[in-house]
Formats: C-alpha cells, structure tokens, sequence
C-alpha cells in the first residue's frame, strides 16, 4: 500500500470504505451473535453465570479502553495497516475462540478479539474525512451508522441459524469460526485496493493512560460479576474500595500529562467541558440494554425452552427497529431536535416496561404472543436506534473541532463501558434474584426484575437529556482551568 495524500477525490474510494466498513461491522456483530450461544457454551464447558458475563463484559471493557488508542495508532502508523494487523489479530482471536476447551480460554480469546476490534474498528471512521469531499460526506457517515444496525439485525439470527445447522459438528463454535473465511476473503481482497492515509502530526500513544484505565475498569467490573458466587468475600470489597483511588490516581495523571504537553487518552480539558460530563453519565446508562440480550436469551431458552434458532429469530423485530432508527434521524430531527435523544430512551423504557406487562399477563408455561412481543421488541429498537446518532451529536458538538475526534473516541468508549457494565450490574440483579433455582416460574421473575432495573435506567437517561439540552455550550472557562 502506498501513502495517499488527497488532492481530488479517489476514484475507488466507495470500494475502499466498504473495505474499512468490514472492520466497524464485525464488532458489534461478534457482540450480538454470542449472546444466543451462552446457553449451549454454557452446557458443554460447564460455564458458571459469572464466566457467561464475563464472556461479553471482557470484550467490551477491553474493546471500550483501547479504542482511543487504536484511533491514534491509525493516524500514526497509516490507517490501512492497523486495518488489516487488527483484522488478522481478530481472526487469530475468533479462531482461539472457536478451539477454546475452557471458559478461562474462552474469556482469554474474547479479550483479545476485543482488544484487536479496538485497533480494526475505528478505521473507517476516520478515513471518512481523507477519502471523500463534503457533499459525500454525510452519506458515507450514514453508512457507518447503519452498519450497528445490520450488526444487530444479523448477529442474534445468524448465531441461532449456525448453531441450528451445527456445521461439521462445531455446535456453538461456528461463531466464531466463520469469521476466519470473512477475514481471508477481505484480506485477499482489500489489500489490492485501499490505499494508505495518515494524520501529518498525530497525537502521541498514552501507554501509562491506557493501563491505568484498564485496572480502574477490571477493579470494577470483575469484582460485580464475581461477587455473588465468591460469596462476596473480604477481596470482593477491597476491589470496590480501590476503584475511588484508581479513579483519582488516573486522572491525576492525565493532568499531569496534559500540563507537560503530552497527548492524555483522557484529555482533562475537553473532558472538563460544560455538559461533557452530564452528557458521557446520559452514555454510561444509555448501553444498560446491552444485559438484555443476555438475559432475554435466557429466558427464552431455559424458560420457554426454545432452541437456538427460534430464540436468534425473535430477536429481529428489534434488529429491524435498530437499523430503521437511525435512517430516520436526520428527517425527525427536523420536528423535534435534540429531544429525539429523550424520546429514544423513553421509547426504549416504554417498550421494555410494556414487555414486562406482557410476561405477566401471560401463564408461565406458554410464550408471549408473537405479534404484541415483536411490536415491542421493534419499539425498542427503534428507540435505541433513534437517540444513539443524537446522543453522539449532543456530546461531541459541545467541543471545539480540533477536540472532535477525542472526544467522539470518548463517547464511543462511554458507550462500550456502559455494556460492560450494564451486563455486570443488570446480570448480578437477574442471578442474585433467581439465586440457585432452574424453575421457569423463577427465571422468569429474575428476567421481569433485571429488565424493570433496566428500563430504570433508561427512563433516567431520557430525563438527564432534556437536562444536557438546557446546559450552556462553551469551552472557555473549562480550558481555563488548565
């Protein structure tokens, strides 16, 4: 690949972003398709509940802290070949994945699929502003959003369909493995086509940020999903104790950094923004739908016993509502502004309390109706789909634009702790409620109490953003303090 300096616009620059688009699409599909798995990761290599959440909350941990890190390794090192070293180190992850004999291995390989879709991910994003002139700009942008909501669409199918097959007797770890013809495909492909861009003067890496970040993060999140059957023992609480100090140690050296002209993964002054930070505590409630999917998988098939397949299919009218929402937004946001953020999140909370209601009206030993159950699973979608590309812009345009791209990397990081969390927090609920039991009677109740905590959140996450509408834009006075 040769170095391309823009001077008109590249011919194949179509081809070459939907080239980068595999990156940004494999992700949030590896997020999906793994939750329809868990039941049958869980009955062949004896799982505990701790590990089925450690299996997605490590991926989006690792994935949330290093995706800053990935971004500036692109503008450094050429975006196409951190491209394609993050496609080839996730392949060589899914492929540890697909041969993991342990959920210790499996967890391990998550961590590092999630680690190299950090480095592949955000590639396309920021070649979007190299490859194309304005007027194609905003099509391009919409093409990466929507591809979150193909991801969706696809991934709880797909997963159910694959394990449904079994192909060559592989069960559940087809998911994973399918990635690997993907990745040949693209790299035998791609490589002849994209060609190489990078920032002139790009932002130096923060090793010392990146590894403060991740200990402060894992001292919280593992202590949450290994609390309940370490019996909350005396470590269980040290951890939490720690996490106020990490916290304080981390951002102290971030200011540190920033005050000696280094480049700080969390840049106190941008972060010291009015609204910034109302606006990235509207993001952390934002992914607590991520536990859904989790725990809707289960219910569905320990609890309705429905086998893989059927379980990925219910998923779709959400899929449907996901991608839909964001198409949307531009023609909405005519009408109702920034409030589509609040009206997103409330749809999503009405959905889920309205979901809630349904189970209950219906006997424990029969399905919801398939028609009111898909009718709500698509209200929620749409209305996760409908306040994400708000939320991005309420965030992002409260700084100035040589702050854009930090802070998009900080939102966009928010978002993926705010799963990583959600499945921590929502899925000690739902296993601390139902305790030891395997009765649908009590599986079903621990599923309607997480989702209710779920919808909580939601609902709080619509208030605070008509909230962060009425807060001052400006950098001045929070540049000042530093």
């Amino acid at each position: 690949m040769t170095l391309y300096n823009v001077t008109q616009p590249e011919p194949r620059r179509w081809v070459m972003f939907f080239i980068l688009l595999v990156g940004a699409f494999l992700p949030p599909l590896d997020f999906f398709i793994v939750n329809v798995a868990l039941p049958s990761i869980q009955g062949e290599l004896g799982a505990s509940s701790s590990a089925e959440q450690l299996v997605i909350s490590s991926y989006a941990a690792v994935y949330a802290v290093m995706l800053m890190t990935g971004g500036r390794l692109g503008d450094l090192y050429g975006r196409g070949k951190m491209f394609f070293f993050g496609l080839i180190g996730f392949a060589t992850a899914s492929l540890l994945c697909g041969l993991a004999s342990s959920p210790g291995m499996l967890i391990a390989g998550r961590i590092m699929q999630g680690a190299t879709a950090a480095i592949m991910a955000p590639q396309a994003l920021a070649s979007v502003q190299v490859l194309f002139p304005d007027k194609e700009k905003p099509l391009a942008l919409s093409l990466y959003g929507a591809v979150f909501g193909l991801a969706s669409v696809i991934g709880q199918a797909l997963g159910g369909i694959l394990i449904s097959m079994d192909l060559f007797n592989l069960g559940w770890r087809v998911i994973f493995l399918v990635n690997l013809p993907v990745a040949l495909f693209v790299i035998l492909f791609g490589i002849r086509f994209l060609k190489e861009t990078r920032v002139q003067n790009a932002r130096k890496l923060d090793p010392g940020g990146m590894l403060l970040a991740t200990i402060t993060l894992s001292a919280l999140i593992i202590p949450l999903v290994e609390g309940r059957e370490a019996g909350w023992a005396w470590w269980i609480w040290l951890l939490f104790l720690t996490v106020p100090l990490l916290t304080f140690i981390t951002w102290r050296y971030e200011i540190l950094l920033s005050q000696k002209g280094g480049a700080p993964l969390l840049d106190p002054r941008v972060l010291g923004t009015p609204g910034i930070g109302l606006g990235l505590v509207i993001a952390l409630l934002f992914y607590s739908l991520a536990a859904f999917f989790l725990l809707f998988t289960i219910y569905l098939q320990k609890a309705l016993h429905l086998d893989a397949l059927n379980a990925g299919l219910i998923f779709l009218p959400f899929g449907v509502g996901f991608l839909i929402g964001p198409l949307l937004t531009p023609y909405l946001r005519r009408f109702a502004g920034d409030y589509l953020c609040s009206i997103g999140m409330a749809c999503e909370a009405a959905g889920l309390m309205a979901l809630v209601w349904l189970i209950n009206k219906t006997a424990v030993d029969f399905s919801p109706p398939l028609i009111p159950l898909s009718a709500l699973l698509f209200i929620t979608g749409f209305g996760q789909g409908l306040a994400m590309p708000t939320l991005m812009r309420m965030i992002t345009g409260r700084v100035a634009p040589e702050f854009s791209g930090m802070i998009a990397g900080v939102t966009s990081s928010a978002l993926q702790i705010s799963t990583a969390l959600g499945v921590a927090v929502i899925g000690t609920i739902f296993y601390n409620t139902l305790g030891n039991s395997d009765a649908e009677i009590d599986i079903t109740h621990a599923f309607v109490t997480a989702t209710i905590a779920i919808a909580f959140c939601l609902a709080i996450g619509s208030g605070l953003s008509i909230r962060l509408i009425r807060q001052p834009f400006g950098l001045g006075s929070a540049l000042d303090k530093f």
